[in-house]
């Protein structure tokens, strides 16, 4: 059982970029046609760089009681393809991150200095999901009514 340990735990994190990814739709929930020609170049590129690597001599393949033995190549585990897919994954899903960080930054930026978030309002800028507003819970998606021209007015 613990041949398979670090590739279930490849799968694991895979799992959770692809939970992230879900959330905030980065990747694949954004353009999944685009998002997997980019991973899929990616991982085929760091595997020419692997064979290359090996037929160098620059790479052999550990031994470690928790990876499967089973190999694609000589000295290129099957693990080792998982890996590259996390980490093409991971540079993927971390730059949207960074993406809607900086968005969320402008946002706030632009309303004064008031938070950008789920979509709550009070009359008074966007508020974050669950924020409270004057006794009542604005909840996502909740607008109180007085639109865009009584945020004008309130400047």
């Amino acid at each position: 059982m613990t041949g398979w340990l670090y590739l279930a735990t490849l799968l694991a994190a895979l799992g959770c970029l692809a939970l992230l990814d879900r959330r905030w739709r980065l990747v694949l929930w954004a353009d999944a046609r685009r998002g997997a020609v980019v991973v899929a170049v990616g991982t085929a590129l760091f595997l020419l760089w692997d064979v290359a690597a090996i037929s160098a001599g620059f790479y052999e393949r550990g031994g470690s009681a928790g990876m499967t033995g089973v190999l694609l190549a000589p000295e290129l585990p099957l693990e080792e393809l998982f890996f590259i897919v996390f980490l093409c994954y991971l540079t993927l899903v971390l730059r949207g991150l960074v993406d809607v960080v900086a968005r969320a930054r402008g946002a706030r930026s632009d309303d004064g200095g008031r938070v950008a978030g789920a979509g709550a309002h009070d009359g008074g800028g966007v508020a974050r999901a669950g924020a409270h507003d004057g006794g009542r819970v604005a909840r996502a998606g909740a607008h109180d009514g007085a639109g865009p021209a009584a945020d004008e007015e309130a400047r």
